[in-house]
């Protein structure tokens, strides 16, 4: 109680606060988190068509071809690597490596950018293999 005579909030928000690459990357591994789910049940979706038949199969490869489902399938491809680094930059700070201020900053960069570069490194090579 002693903070609401002093008229601060109880607890401080998003608000307050000024975005910074850990705070930000943080929010997005919780994000991505999430979108794997989603994603994953995408997965499973063709899997489970491609065991039911033909037709059940072409109608999923129809849907996840689309171009729709192919910037579905990007957004799940960024979200599983990316969650991935989140989850080695979280090992190695389990392992208490990486907690220095300017260190922590860079490794949340190179996360994004990581991230991003191979993201599009295995659309590449899909693409390459497919034709």
């Amino acid at each position: 109680m002693a903070n609401v005579t002093n008229n601060r909030p109880l607890s401080p928000h998003l608000q307050i606060y000024k975005p910074i690459p850990t705070m930000v990357m943080s929010i997005v591994h919780r994000i991505t988190g999430g979108a794997l789910y989603v994603g994953t049940l995408l997965v499973a979706w063709w899997l489970v068509a491609a065991a039911t038949g033909l037709g059940a199969y072409d109608w999923a490869n129809w849907v996840l071809g689309s171009i729709i489902g192919k910037l579905v399938l990007l957004g799940y491809t960024w979200a599983l690597i990316h969650h991935m680094l989140g989850g080695f930059r979280h090992f190695m700070w389990d392992l208490g490596h990486g907690f220095g201020k300017e260190f922590s900053t860079r490794l949340a960069i190179a996360n994004i950018v990581a991230s991003l570069c191979l993201t599009l490194l295995v659309w590449v090579i899909g693409f390459i293999i497919r034709f």
